[in-house]
């Protein structure tokens, strides 16, 4: 191996993790066009992941997803265009837009559910249901250990 060359048999945990995410985002949204939803994209999933059942505001979705709010807003205007979510007033606080998913979002969100949990189950059987946790388990605590790095 020549000097600056790496070695790429051994994946670090960002092209591990990125392999994952993107192998995950073909099935679900492959999965969805065929059962009648092709006008989604991954970007739309990055909001619609993170949406309550009964409305969320559009800085929670920002903050949820690690997106930007002026990225929120622009998948939220096509997701809105697209009839998937509507944004109505907060009643807890008038100044406030919640974004609440339609019909059409509300099955969607429950098929996209049932495509991941389907994903999951086929994961847990190929390598064990304890595996599949305990790897579950450590990845949650990777999560949320990287994701404090700036405060320790």
């Amino acid at each position: 191996m020549r000097r600056g060359e790496r070695k790429h048999t051994d994946p670090d945990l960002g092209v591990l993790t990125s392999r994952l995410l993107f192998a995950v985002q073909e099935e679900l949204f492959d999965t969805l066009a065929e059962d009648g939803y092709p006008d989604l994209r991954p970007q739309h999933g990055a909001v619609l992941a993170h949406l309550d059942e009964e409305g969320t505001r559009a800085t929670d979705l920002s903050r949820r997803s690690g997106q930007h709010k002026q990225v929120v807003g622009k998948v939220l205007d096509e997701l809105e265009a697209l009839g998937y979510v509507t944004r109505q007033p907060d009643p807890d606080d008038r100044r406030a837009k919640l974004v609440v998913p339609t019909e059409r979002g509300l099955a969607q969100m429950s098929r996209s559910d049932a495509i991941v949990a389907a994903i999951e189950r086929r994961h847990a059987e190929r390598v064990g249901e304890d595996a599949f946790g305990e790897f579950k388990r450590l990845f949650r605590q990777v999560v949320e250990d990287q994701r404090s790095w700036r405060d320790g």
